[in-house]
Parts: C-alpha cells; sequence; structure tokens
C-alpha cells in the first residue's frame, strides 16, 4: 500500500513537473511581490460607464487578472506576470483587460519599481485623464511597450527615447476624437530621439495620438529604421505634409497603416517597389497621383485600402496580378475608365469596392463569378450595359445603385442564398419584377431597388411575401400602385415614397404599426394618393413622413404616444383640427412638418426648455391667435416658417435671443405694429433669409435688425461645392419666397442664399444705408410701402444681389450710376415711384426693359420711349400716374371735404408767421395718410 502511495505521489509530482511552468519551481523576487502588491492596492474598478466596454466589448470573454495575486502565492504564477527563469525578476506585466482605473503610470506608481521589466501591457484599462509619468525611462530593459487605454493623457515625455531596445511600441487613445485637446501628444523633439535611439524597432503603432507637430523631416527619419521596421500604424494622428516615398519603400516593411489623417500627402512609388508589403491601407489621407504600374511587383500584398485619396487615372492592369489579394477598397477616389477584365485572376477577393469614382464601360464577367467574393460594391460609377448572370455562392453584399445600367432586373440574383444586402437603386432598371421572388433570399437583411422608374414590382395581395429577416426595404419610385403586402416582423425602415398608391392605408399595416414592428424606426409614405385618416406612428419611431397625399381628419391624441420621435412629416395635406399640446413637448423632435393644410387654433404654448427644434414648419393652416412665448425655448432653431395663416400679434422681438435661426417667415399674417429690437447685443446673428412681407407692420424700416444680421454680410465666395441648410440627409429644408417677381419654393435651401423681402407693409421713412453691408444678399424687396427719400449709394456695394423691387414707394430723385456694378441683377422694379433724370447706363441696365420703370414719369432714356434731349416740361399726368402720385380723383374728395379748414389755417399761417412751408409739408403728411387708407 505505501508503495502505491509512493508511486502516485511520483506520478502527481511528474504531472506537475511537465504541465507547469519552470518559474513555479522558483520564489519570486521579493521585492518586484512587494511593488505588485502595492500596485494592486492603488487603483479602483471602473464605473458602470466604461465597465460596459470591458464586459460586452472587446474584453467581454476576460475577467480581471489581478483577482489571482494573493500574498500566500507565488508572484511568478498570478496571471499577467512572467518572471525570468534564473532570477525570479518580474520581466512581462501584461493586465489587458483587467478593469483597472486610476494613474497607472503616475509619479506615485509602484510599476516603476520593476527595474527588469521587459514587457508591459496595459490595454483596455483607465488612466482617469493622467499622463505617462518621465519615469517610464527608466525601464530601460523593455523591448514591448503596449498603452492603448481609455483617458490616457498628455505629453509622451522625452525620456521614452531612452528605451533603446524597444521592438514593440503601441500607444493608443480608445476613446479620443480628433479634436479632443487631452489626447495624448509627441512633439518633434521627442519622436527625433526616440527614432534615433530605438533603432531596434519593428513595430510602431500610435493611434489617435497628436503627432501635428512631427515635420516631414522628422518622418524621414523612419528610413533609418530599414533594417527592423516591420509594421508601421500611424492612426488619426494629424500627421501632415508630405510623407517621403522612400518609407513605401523599406525592405522589411510588411504592415503600414496611415489611416485618419486628411492632410496628409504622398505619392505610390513608381519603380523599385519590390517590398513585402502585405497590408497597405492610406484610408482618407491626401494621397494623390495615379495608380503605379509597379504596385504589381507586391507580390504578398492581401489588403490594398487607399479608401478616400485623391487617387486618379486607370486602374493599371498589373494591380490584378497580385493573386494574395483578398481585400481591394478604392472607394472614393477619381478614377477612371473601364474595370479590367483581368479582375478575374484575384481568385481569393473576398472584398471589391470600387465605388464613388467614375469608372465606365461594362461590369465585367470575372466580377460575377469570383468564388471567394462576398462584398461587391460598384456603386456611384458611369458604369453601362446590363447586369450580367451570376454564378457564385460567397456573394453577401451587392451594391451597383447609381451607375448607367439598363435592361432587365437579373433573375440570377434569387439564387444568391447567402445574399443579406442588395443595392440597385438609381441604375434604370426595367420590366416586371414578382415581389414573392425575394422570399428565396431567407439571409436579406437590406433591400433597396429605389428610383428605378421603368422598373414595376408586382404584389399579389392573395399571398404574402415572408422576409423573416428583412429590416430595410426601400422601394422609392419603382411604380408600386398598390400598398404591398408582406411579412417583415423585424422591419426597421421602410420607404414607399415618390410612387401612385391610392386609397386607404390597410387595416393590416396599421395593425403592423402598433403591434407587431417592434422596431421600427423609419416610415415614409410621402407622395403617394392615400386617403382616409392618418396612421398613428408606434413609440420608438424616429422618422415618420406622410406628406403630399390626400389624408384628411383630426390628428388623434394617439400620436402623444410615439415620444421618440424626430422628424414628423404630415405636410401637404387635408388634415383638420387642433395641433395637439403634446407634440411641441417631445423632447428628440427636431424637425415638425405640418404645413399645407386645414388645421386651426392658437399654437401650442408649451414648448419644453431643452428641446430639440431645428425645424418647425407650420405655414399655409389656419392657425390665430399670437405666437407663444415659449418659442423662444428653442435655441437650437434654424428654420421657423409660420407664414400664410392668420396670426395677430406685434413682431416677436423676444425671438432674437435665438442665436441659430437662419429662416424666419412671417409672411401673409396680421403681424402689426412698429419693428422695435428687445435690446439683444447681437440680434439674429445668423439670419439669412428674413420673409414680414404681407402684414400690417408700419414705422420705419427695421434698421437694428438690419444692422446685425451678421449671417448676410459676409458672401462665402470660397465655399467648395453645394451646401445646404440642415446636416441631416432624411429630411430637406425648404421655402416659399418671392423671386424676381415670382412665387418659387426652395426645396432645399443652400448656406450662402440670403434674401430681405419687407413688401406689402406700410413701412415709412428712407432706406438705411446699412442695407449695403449686407454683401452676401441675394435678393432685396421693399415694394409696395411708404417709402420716402432716395435711393442710397450704398446699394451698389450688394455685389450679390439678383433682384431688387422698391416698386410702387414715393421714392424719389434720380436712379444712382452705382447700382450698374451690381453684375448678378437679373429682375430690377423701380416702378411707381416720382424718379427723375436719365437711366444709367452699362452693366445690367442694359438689359431691363420699359416695365422695369413704368409710373415715374419724370425719367428718361433708353429703355423708355421718352428721351432726354426733349422738351423738360412736364406732360399732364394720365389718370392712372395722378392715382398712384396722390392727385387723382380721391384726393379731389378730401380737398373739398377739408380745404375751407386747411385754407384757413394755412391763410393764418402766411399772414402771421409768413413761413408756410413746414405747415404744407405737415398738411401734405396728413392728405398722404388719409388716401391710402381710402384706398
Amino acid at each position: 500500500m505505501m508503495g502505491w502511495v509512493s508511486m502516485s505521489s511520483l506520478i502527481i509530482f511528474l504531472y506537475f513537473l511537465l504541465h507547469f511552468p519552470s518559474y513555479n519551481c522558483l520564489l519570486c523576487n521579493p521585492h518586484d511581490k512587494y511593488a505588485l502588491s502595492q500596485f494592486k492596492n492603488s487603483f479602483f474598478v471602473l464605473n458602470s460607464s466604461l465597465h460596459f466596454h470591458y464586459k460586452y466589448g472587446p474584453c467581454s470573454s476576460y475577467s480581471s487578472r489581478i483577482e489571482s495575486w494573493k500574498n500566500i502565492t507565488d508572484c511568478c504564477g498570478w496571471d499577467g506576470i512572467t518572471c525570468d527563469t534564473k532570477s525570479g525578476h518580474v520581466i512581462g506585466l501584461h493586465l489587458y483587460c483587467s478593469d483597472l482605473r486610476g494613474e497607472l503610470l503616475g509619479l506615485n506608481s509602484s510599476i516603476f519599481k520593476l527595474r527588469h521589466l521587459q514587457q508591459l501591457s496595459l490595454t483596455y484599462n483607465d488612466f482617469f485623464g493622467s499622463s505617462i509619468h518621465s519615469s517610464i525611462g527608466n525601464f530601460v530593459n523593455l523591448t514591448h511597450l503596449t498603452l492603448s487605454a481609455f483617458r490616457i493623457s498628455g505629453h509622451l515625455p522625452s525620456t521614452i527615447s531612452h528605451l533603446s531596445k524597444l521592438e514593440h511600441l503601441f500607444i493608443s487613445r480608445m476613446d479620443s476624437l480628433p479634436d479632443d485637446p487631452t489626447r495624448i501628444r509627441i512633439d518633434d523633439y521627442t519622436w527625433n530621439r526616440l527614432i534615433r535611439n530605438a533603432t531596434n524597432l519593428r513595430n510602431i503603432y500610435f493611434g489617435e495620438v497628436n503627432m501635428s507637430s512631427v515635420g516631414e523631416s522628422s518622418l524621414s527619419l523612419l528610413t533609418n529604421l530599414s533594417s527592423s521596421l516591420v509594421s508601421l500604424l500611424l492612426r488619426g494622428t494629424q500627421i501632415q505634409g508630405k510623407l517621403p516615398t522612400d518609407i513605401l519603400r523599406l525592405p522589411n516593411l510588411q504592415k503600414i497603416f496611415l489611416t485618419n489623417n486628411g492632410n496628409l500627402r504622398g505619392e505610390l512609388p513608381k519603380s523599385n517597389w519590390t517590398t513585402p508589403l502585405r497590408v497597405l491601407s492610406l484610408y482618407d489621407t491626401a494621397f494623390s497621383g495615379y495608380i503605379p504600374d509597379s504596385i504589381g511587383y507586391l507580390k504578398f500584398l492581401h489588403t490594398l485600402d487607399l479608401y478616400g485619396c485623391n487617387f486618379d487615372g486607370f486602374l493599371p492592369p498589373s494591380l490584378f496580378n497580385l493573386t494574395q489579394l483578398s481585400l481591394l477598397d478604392l472607394l472614393n477616389n477619381k478614377l477612371v475608365g473601364p474595370i479590367p477584365t483581368q479582375i478575374t485572376k484575384l481568385s481569393k477577393l473576398s472584398i471589391l469596392d470600387l465605388s464613388g469614382n467614375m469608372l465606365n464601360g461594362p461590369i465585367p464577367r470575372g466580377c460575377y463569378s469570383l468564388p471567394s467574393l462576398w462584398y461587391l460594391n460598384l456603386g456611384s460609377n458611369q458604369l453601362t450595359g446590363s447586369i450580367g448572370k451570376f454564378s457564385t455562392n460567397s456573394l453577401q453584399t451587392l451594391r451597383l445603385s447609381n451607375n448607367k445600367l439598363q435592361g432587365n432586373f437579373p433573375n440570377s440574383i434569387f439564387q444568391l442564398q447567402n445574399l443579406i444586402n442588395l443595392d440597385l437603386s438609381s441604375i434604370g432598371l426595367s420590366g416586371v419584377v414578382d415581389f414573392h421572388q425575394f422570399s428565396k433570399l431567407k439571409a436579406l437583411n437590406s433591400l433597396d431597388l429605389s428610383h428605378n422608374s421603368l422598373l414595376s414590382l408586382k404584389f399579389e395581395n392573395n399571398f404574402d411575401c415572408i422576409l423573416p429577416n428583412l429590416r430595410y426595404l426601400y422601394l422609392s419610385s419603382t411604380n408600386v400602385s398598390s400598398f404591398p403586402k408582406f411579412i417583415a416582423p423585424n422591419l426597421q425602415d421602410l420607404d414607399l415614397s415618390h410612387n401612385t398608391i391610392r386609397g386607404s392605408i390597410p387595416k393590416w399595416f396599421h395593425e403592423n404599426l402598433l403591434r407587431s414592428w417592434k422596431n421600427i424606426g423609419y416610415i415614409d409614405l410621402s407622395f403617394n394618393k392615400l386617403r382616409g385618416d392618418l396612421p398613428i406612428p408606434p413609440n420608438g419611431i424616429g422618422f415618420f413622413s406622410v406628406s403630399n397625399n390626400e389624408l384628411s381628419g383630426d390628428i388623434s391624441s394617439a400620436l402623444c404616444n410615439a415620444s421618440t420621435l424626430s422628424i414628423l412629416n404630415w405636410a401637404s395635406n387635408n388634415l383638420t383640427g387642433l395641433i395637439p399640446q403634446c407634440l411641441v413637448a417631445f423632447p428628440s423632435l427636431w424637425v415638425l412638418d405640418l404645413q399645407d393644410n386645414n388645421l386651426y387654433g392658437s399654437i401650442p404654448d408649451n414648448f419644453s426648455k431643452g428641446n430639440s427644434f431645428e425645424t418647425l414648419k407650420l405655414n399655409g393652416n389656419q392657425l390665430k391667435g399670437p405666437l407663444p412665448r415659449s418659442l423662444a425655448h428653442c435655441t437650437n432653431l434654424e428654420v421657423l416658417d409660420l407664414g400664410n395663416n392668420n396670426i395677430e400679434d406685434m413682431f416677436p422681438y423676444w425671438l432674437e435671443i435665438l442665436t441659430t435661426l437662419q429662416v424666419l417667415s412671417l409672411r401673409s399674417n396680421k403681424f402689426h405694429g412698429v419693428i422695435a429690437s428687445f435690446g439683444t447685443k447681437l440680434p439674429f446673428p445668423k439670419l439669412k433669409i428674413f420673409d414680414i412681407s404681407d402684414n400690417y407692420f408700419t414705422g420705419p424700416l427695421p434698421v437694428s435688425y438690419i444692422h446685425n444680421f451678421q449671417g448676410m454680410m459676409n458672401a462665402n465666395d470660397n465655399q467648395i461645392g453645394l451646401k445646404y441648410l440642415g446636416q441631416n440627409s432624411l429630411y430637406n429644408d425648404s421655402i416659399v419666397i418671392v423671386m424676381k417677381g415670382r412665387y418659387m419654393e426652395l426645396t432645399r435651401i443652400l448656406t450662402v442664399f440670403t434674401s430681405i423681402d419687407l413688401s406689402n407693409n406700410m413701412f415709412e421713412g428712407e432706406i438705411p444705408k446699412v442695407i449695403g453691408e449686407l454683401h452676401s444678399l441675394k435678393g432685396l424687396n421693399l415694394s409696395h410701402n411708404r417709402i420716402t427719400g432716395t435711393i442710397p449709394i450704398s446699394l451698389g456695394n450688394l455685389s450679390n444681389l439678383e433682384w431688387l423691387d422698391l416698386s410702387w414707394n414715393q421714392l424719389k430723385g434720380e436712379i444712382p450710376l452705382a447700382l450698374t456694378n451690381l453684375n448678378f441683377l437679373a429682375v430690377l422694379n423701380l416702378s411707381q415711384n416720382q424718379f427723375e433724370g436719365m437711366l444709367p447706363k452699362g452693366g445690367q441696365f442694359n438689359t431691363f426693359e420699359n416695365d422695369s420703370y413704368v409710373g415715374n414719369p419724370m425719367l428718361c432714356g433708353i429703355p423708355l420711349s421718352k428721351s432726354c434731349k426733349e422738351n423738360k416740361e412736364k406732360s399732364p399726368y394720365s389718370t392712372l400716374d395722378k392715382e398712384e402720385s396722390g392727385f387723382g380723383w380721391k384726393s379731389v374728395v378730401v380737398g373739398y371735404a377739408c380745404g375751407m379748414i386747411f385754407g384757413i389755417i394755412l391763410g393764418c399761417n402766411v399772414f402771421f408767421i409768413g413761413k408756410p412751408q413746414l405747415l404744407a409739408r405737415l398738411v401734405e403728411r396728413v392728405l398722404n395718410v388719409r388716401l391710402i387708407r381710402l384706398t
């Protein structure tokens, strides 16, 4: 028995000897063990917001390694600890995903007592906003340093250059944004010393580290590492300037990641490029030029990511000699020409993205049969021809949208059993497609066939199309004439807009909204011919549009359950009743568009503080009453359109505190009174469209506001491309204005568009000279008022002005020659005033016709029939002239009625004072007021 026990003990001993590392037979160095114990006691567990990243992110399968650190055990056996097999010193500390939080590398950190460390990894921990102390330079034996953590900040100390044995350097901040001022930084001096001293560096990984001060000459020092450097990752580091091409030629370099450095320029080597490069990723940099033939010599290349650069020219055929390529991403460049037929050589290719270029010609047949391809995106090019026959089963994503393809829908798509995402929008498909065929694609998650005007989708309402995994369905502009019936329990987005669907919304759709579609977030049924009651959006939905239909009835109070709405667009229907109070209290609603309905009553007065409103359009209804003062709580408001209602109020001066407001339209209401500022330092600083026409405003023009219209003063001539108001593609801000004498709807509002319309009111006084400072102004309409005086010469400074309407006022004097400087002026209306003298010549004035000046009998010159050389005696007024100038039959009647009184007053004034001029002006003003009231 004793022999058996001895044998068992020997077996157990041998088992442990063979299965545990040799350092378990050693005793950990006491000094190092004490330092580790101190370190353990110096931190605390992460808070819940960061803890989420560990338990549900990349650290989900890990637990804190230091839980195994017990004083009763040898520290060489602790998780994350590696000891030297001879001395017992701690040489490796690997604490990734350990839930550590605190100043892990601060001044008092006991880690710095581990002087024999060779490898240090603190990935996925929290530095709690602390920086790396200069004592990091004491780890002179360090070969591997990995600090990829949260909230690491400050400068990388220059002492890091003391680590001359470094082979692997990985420093990254996990939660940093590009403009974060607290992100960790490395300056030019520290970089230079590091690269010069650490000559054994094999892997350099800097992620979200601010390297903006590192110059081009400093980057070129990387060529000193030609014998060692294997991997170079500088992601989101703000490096700028031109990268020396020789760095891409380093003889041992296998991986290059320079992504997310928008100001980093460079070109690909055109010769002598035979490196063992496996990964080349220049995503979102300013690299440019053409892709050279020399790229074909990178025989080991398997990943080429040039997404979002500025490469142009043709795709070189040599590119398709890279038989090891498994990812090719050239999205959003400026490439031209056809896709080479040699693409069939890339048998290992799994991802091919050539979208967002200017490629033309047909799609090569090889794209339909690559055996390993699971992602194919050729969208947003100029490809022509028809879609070929697919003969691969690996394809999961197919995107061919926004091309010039044509022909019938390819039925071979229904054989792609693994297809998850299909986007064939805007490509010119034709023919009839049985929608029920898509039920064969059981894995289908997203389907977009929008904007194929020649395509006709056939739905059999007697049969349900079952799409169990479908989440996104976009069928806009596909000639759908009846409401499609389908079963998709996981549906999130549905777009049936711009079709010809008639009749009422079916009952099953209402039921799905309220019961089945638990994850629905987006519904667009706009621009159809739907009738009947409104569908009620469920709670959880963010976007809901049924605009431009024929829906009617009141807005149900059940709408109040949909408090998650961000965009609600019910414009251009036949809706009646009141606006529910709850609607303006939704916390996340930033677009409310109820324009062009028959809503009545007052605007609700419970806009909450801190609301999200950016666009509020209630124009074209029958709303009345005063404006709610709680509108001032909409501090994010950019567009406010309340035009064409029956609102009766003074000017809402209390809105001038809205610093983001860019469009204000109160046209065609019953606003009245004098416009005066509330006293805000900069009222309406961003306003670009100001329309208060067709109201009853009186007094002088609102100079205090015009003087501060900063958004109209600085013309943005340097803006590249067209930019529109609003930052979300889900909704386009629009506005109806009088442009060049006609009502026009701007379906999208350019950020550079500015206009002022104060017409059809009762404004008095002169045109303020300060208007001439609004250099961005496109249109100015002051017509049909009582404005007097002359045209200020300063209006000649409005270099962007395209239309000017000053008609039907009481302006006088000569037309300033300075107006000929307005080179973009297309429409001018100065009719029905009291201008005199010669018409200006030159510039756009040579294009204006007689109707621009009608009703000004004292004007002369081309194109008028009256020559300035003719007899200058005043010609008799016509009946119309007398009417508009204030001396028609109405004035005669008033004269008879009031003549005696004013005659006596005037006579006495002459007799006693002898200065009738002042009183004469008073009489003229009183008569003028009465004449206008009589009209």
